[in-house]
Formats: C-alpha cells, sequence, structure tokens
C-alpha cells in the first residue's frame, strides 16, 4: 500500500521548489550585472569605443553610469520577482 505524502513533505518540497526559484534569480541577476560592469565596461570597452552616447563613447559610459543604472535596475527587478514568487509560494508579508 502506497503511502500518503506528509504535511512535512510537501512543505520540504515547496521549501526547495521556492529556494531553486530565488537562487536561480539571483543568478541571473548577477551574471547580467557581472557582464554590464566587469564585461562592457572593461573586456569590451575597446569595441564599444566608436558608439558615442552623452558625448563620450558606449564603454566609459558603461563603466561610469550604465553600470550603476543597471544594478538599480537589477534591484527593482528582483523586489519585483520576489513579490510574486512569495505570492507564488504563499509566503508574502502582510
Amino acid at each position: 500500500m502506497a503511502e500518503q505524502p506528509t504535511h512535512a513533505t510537501s512543505t520540504a518540497e515547496s521549501d526547495k521548489g521556492y529556494w531553486a526559484a530565488n537562487v536561480r534569480i539571483i543568478l541571473i541577476s548577477l551574471v547580467i550585472w557581472a557582464l554590464v560592469s566587469f564585461g562592457f565596461g572593461i573586456l569590451l570597452r575597446p569595441m564599444l569605443s566608436g558608439i558615442a552616447v552623452g558625448g563620450t563613447d558606449l564603454g566609459f559610459w558603461f563603466a561610469q553610469q550604465g553600470s550603476i543604472l543597471v544594478f538599480l535596475a537589477l534591484i527593482f527587478f528582483y523586489a519585483f520577482r520576489m513579490n510574486k514568487l512569495d505570492a507564488e509560494f504563499g509566503v508574502e508579508e502582510e
């Protein structure tokens, strides 16, 4: 006879799903942040030097302003996505 799943088992599965989704969002955000700040600002700067933005080249702009703006956008994205994830798993704040 098959055992019925207990409440503890379903809670543990739900917790694993929640943290897997959370870690996935964090990893995606970190990859975007690293690509913009390190990739565009340092590694790809010579290739972006021919594109003018705000009176300077795009590589310099990413190193000075673009990475900060992308970082702020990632903060808002993370907060928005985590609110949706919290609601999905029933752990939202009251």
